[in-house]
């Protein structure tokens, strides 16, 4: 596995020991970047679930301003720094070993540009990962891309108020599936951005709402 372009173009990634991770194909990540192109320059990225950290690697390599990368696994922490070092951008990163669904529910700071999301295979909690996004848009930009990678065989429905999804491609095991929120989709539709960002941020703070006030309130 290695950094296909950018900064940190060729260099060779640690894989993390075991098998609790789900590391993206070299092919699958290379389609991933060229859908996203030049978008992610200057972003602001959250590698959820990370693993390795190919993919916030390779987007700080493309240009990306920020990346922060959360792993509950200390072997995983431990390779993503050693990558990090090796491609020379741990001053654009931080790393922390912590809990993905803690770190959701708690988070308060700047928003994310790009989420990405590859939790290990066959345990639901790429659906859990995304439901807990969609109730807490704080975490999102008014225009932020939030991908899941699973293998085919998990997909399954997401009832989602905040986010939808605008697209997916299958790269042999790899499923990427893309999710923007409804009010910038429906902005982009019309040519319209001052209104996503606005009617984005109104949804934001009704799901917040929601979600301190609990199942119960009326």
């Amino acid at each position: 596995m290695r950094v296909i372009t950018g900064k940190a173009k060729g260099h060779k990634l640690q894989m993390v020991p075991g098998d609790s991770t789900r590391p993206i194909t070299d092919r699958a990540k290379e389609a991933l970047f060229s859908i996203l192109g030049d978008w992610v320059i200057g972003a602001r990225v959250l590698d959820l679930f990370a693993g390795t950290g190919a993919v916030g690697i390779e987007a700080l390599s493309r240009g990306s301003s920020f990346a922060l990368f959360l792993d509950r696994n200390r072997r995983a922490v431990d390779t993503i720094n050693a990558n990090l070092r090796h491609c020379r951008l741990r001053d654009q990163a931080r790393v922390e070993q912590a809990d993905s669904f803690a770190f959701l529910h708690e988070y308060r700071g700047e928003p994310f540009d790009l989420v990405y999301i590859a939790p290990p295979q066959y345990q639901d909690l790429w659906r859990k990962a995304l439901e807990q996004i969609d109730r807490s848009p704080r975490l999102l930009a008014p225009f932020a891309t939030v991908i899941a990678q699973i293998h085919p065989r998990e997909d399954a429905p997401l009832d989602l108020a905040y986010l939808q999804e605008y697209d997916r491609r299958r790269y042999g095991s790899v499923l990427l599936i893309f999710y923007a929120s409804r009010a910038a989709l429906e902005a982009e539709e019309a040519g319209d951005d001052w209104e996503a960002e606005e009617t984005a941020e109104e949804i934001g703070e009704e799901a917040e709402q929601a979600e301190e006030a609990g199942p119960d309130a009326p």
